[in-house]
């Protein structure tokens, strides 16, 4: 895993899985891992999952690299201190997995919440087989 700057301002971590390295198949695969690990964290809940791909193929100014096949959010959130309203807007968290050629990529933005981090790391790591 390694962590990169996109855009020249957000903080992201991200994993590039080659298919040969894992046992799953598809995104939707590896987002019900992710779901049932969200599930079993003590903290993190589970709010929801965007398919970030069909969203944009809809659009008609939409555009999508040829590389891409799928892309798709699971989205939940660690919080369990809310300490000022401003708070909200770094959450709640995301996790991209997108189908690439011959790998899926696996992205998600620095939490302000070391741990968030550190257990998001250790799903995403959790991919390969």
């Amino acid at each position: 895993m390694k962590q990169i700057t996109v855009m020249e301002k957000y903080p992201v971590f991200t994993l590039t899985v080659n298919k040969s390295e894992t046992h799953y198949k598809t995104v939707d695969e590896i987002l019900a891992y992710l779901k049932k690990q969200i599930e079993i964290h003590p903290v993190a809940t589970h709010i929801g999952d965007f398919d970030h791909y069909a969203h944009t193929k809809s659009l008609e100014a939409g555009q999508i690299a040829d590389e891409i096949k799928a892309a798709k959010n699971i989205i939940c959130c660690f919080g369990k201190v809310l300490s000022k309203a401003e708070v909200l807007a770094v959450r709640p968290r995301s996790i991209g997995v997108a189908e690439v050629d011959d790998a899926f990529v696996i992205s998600f933005l620095e939490a302000p919440n070391p741990e968030a981090n550190t257990t998001m790391e250790a799903w995403v790591k959790g991919i390969v087989s």
